[in-house]
């Protein structure tokens, strides 16, 4: 099957049965997505959204958060990983927030990326979701998931590359939603052990099923 053909299976397959994918942490405004997004980094989005109520609570806004200190927001995140860096990112993040760009979430991958603890792919998050701009996130999931189906090649073997792939061929309106469709389908599905090949409904056009699980079955 080329490739051509595997993406349109997958973008039609996704398009028809989740339209309107969302991101799983919990937000109600840009400034709570950008803190919830560097939170998340090496972390679940079910241990973000146990601990961003209080933090949200206590810090509304970037002013509070500039306003604090490393000690104080560690004591609300302690539970998250890494939270010492974690800390330190989001007062600096909060200072510059309000010193740099009036308190508000800036709206380009390129001004996202000055703000602490703000990598490339956590400025696409923001880009995608908050601004719906044609930015692809490339987390554990998306890197799986695309390079398991067969929508990059398997010489892909950075974050960035996998990227460029994804950019490529996915049509400009569909890409903040295809981040999603392939994070979800990565954490509930094609999981990194053990990925459930015989309940995916995209088995029938994965390069991984047809490589490695047919053969298994065919062998056993």
């Amino acid at each position: 099957m080329q490739k051509k053909e595997r993406y349109k299976h997958f973008l039609d397959y996704f398009t028809q049965n989740f339209p309107e994918p969302e991101t799983e942490l919990h937000y109600s405004n840009p400034y709570e997505l950008l803190v919830a997004v560097v939170l998340s980094a090496q972390c679940t989005d079910k241990r973000v959204n146990m601990v961003t109520p209080k933090l949200f609570e206590r810090f509304p806004d970037p002013e509070s958060l500039a306003a604090s200190d490393s000690e104080e927001v560690f004591t609300y995140i302690r539970s998250i990983s890494y939270p010492n860096n974690k800390a330190k990112h989001l007062v600096g993040l909060g200072r510059m927030l309000v010193e740099q760009f009036h308190s508000e979430v800036p709206s380009t991958v390129e001004d996202l990326q000055k703000l602490p603890g703000v990598g490339r792919k956590t400025a696409n998050v923001i880009a995608s979701v908050i601004f719906s701009m044609p930015a692809m996130a490339v987390d554990t999931h998306v890197f799986r998931v695309s390079r398991r189906l067969g929508l990059v090649p398997l010489t892909a073997k950075t974050p960035l590359a996998v990227e460029k792939e994804l950019v490529a061929h996915i049509p400009k309106h569909l890409i903040h939603k295809a981040h999603h469709w392939l994070i979800l389908h990565g954490r509930y599905v094609c999981t990194a052990r053990n990925p459930q090949c015989f309940q995916c409904p995209l088995s029938p056009f994965c390069k991984y099923f047809e490589k490695n699980v047919k053969i298994d079955v065919f062998h056993s």
